[in-house]
């Protein structure tokens, strides 16, 4: 990423550069990310090709001023991060599902994050309802966060007995935990964004992906709350949780949100993609 490249994303997020990578700095430039740039998976539905390379990350998240899923946000926020001079490593996950299962291998891109001030942390800004700022990696204890309450969590032993799926692992993976319920197991073994070229494929192409099978446009607001349009369902969660849904009837309502609330330009509405058992 050159240096007019860095200024334009940040200019996206309003933010100045920083002066050091500092923990102060990560901090704001991920509560900024979060309040402006939407998780969104509205490419597989609008018939968007997903390319997990820099530069389409940076003309799609940066360019065209539009949003994405795990592998494109923290991509392109790794990218900045490090342009910037942190120190950032890929991290791959797998997510936890229903009865405690865990999902796909590269099922998610985490970001671990060395400041110079402040030793490592995990930072993502494409999981949806995660923490606001930054969590400390080390620590093992409650980490509480506008978001919820949080813990990194050395993971158990799967049902297989081991760990991660892996049958030799020598670093122990981690479990993000998020109000006492684990959200995703962290693989702490560094990773490159061609990694995750198949988890993308496959959550945009799947019938059993959720990404597939909803439509999904979310952001965090500037009072601590979250805005999110599911389809045609548009609702407002207030910092205190209370939450005001609504539906919205004709297509330029739908176009107006997404304008108007998440800076994203539309020429139609976005319709959920049929999905055959083959994807």
């Amino acid at each position: 990423m050159n240096s007019a490249q860095v200024d334009a994303y940040l200019n996206r997020l309003g933010a100045e550069r920083p002066a050091r990578p500092t923990v102060g700095a990560l901090r704001e430039l991920q509560l900024r990310h979060l309040r402006t740039v939407p998780f969104e998976n509205l490419s597989i539905h609008l018939g968007e090709r997903i390319v997990l390379e820099e530069k389409q990350l940076l003309d799609k998240v940066v360019g065209a001023r539009r949003g994405g899923f795990c592998y494109e946000l923290n991509g392109a926020f790794g990218a900045l991060l490090a342009a910037l001079g942190f120190d950032v490593t890929l991290l791959a996950a797998r997510v936890y599902g229903d009865e405690g299962r865990l999902g796909i291998p590269y099922d998610h891109l985490a970001l671990r994050v060395r400041t110079e001030d402040g030793g490592d942390w995990l930072a993502d800004v494409g999981f949806g309802a995660h923490s606001h700022y930054p969590l400390a990696f080390e620590e093992r204890g409650e980490q509480a966060d506008p978001g919820g309450v949080f813990r990194i969590a050395e993971a158990e032993p799967d049902a297989a007995g081991v760990r991660g799926g892996a049958a030799a692992v020598e670093a122990v993976d981690r479990d993000v935990v998020m109000n006492g319920k684990a959200q995703y197991r962290l693989d702490v073994r560094p990773r490159v964004l061609g990694d995750f070229v198949a988890g993308a494929w496959w959550h945009s192409t799947s019938p059993v992906s959720h990404f597939t099978r909803s439509l999904v446009c979310s952001r965090v607001t500037e009072d601590g709350g979250r805005i999110t349009l599911s389809g045609r369902r548009f609702t407002v969660t207030a910092a205190d949780g209370t939450r005001d849904v609504r539906e919205l009837d004709a297509d330029e309502e739908v176009l107006a949100v997404y304008r108007d609330r998440f800076g994203i330009g539309l020429d139609r509405v976005p319709t959920l993609r049929q999905v055959d058992q083959e994807g």
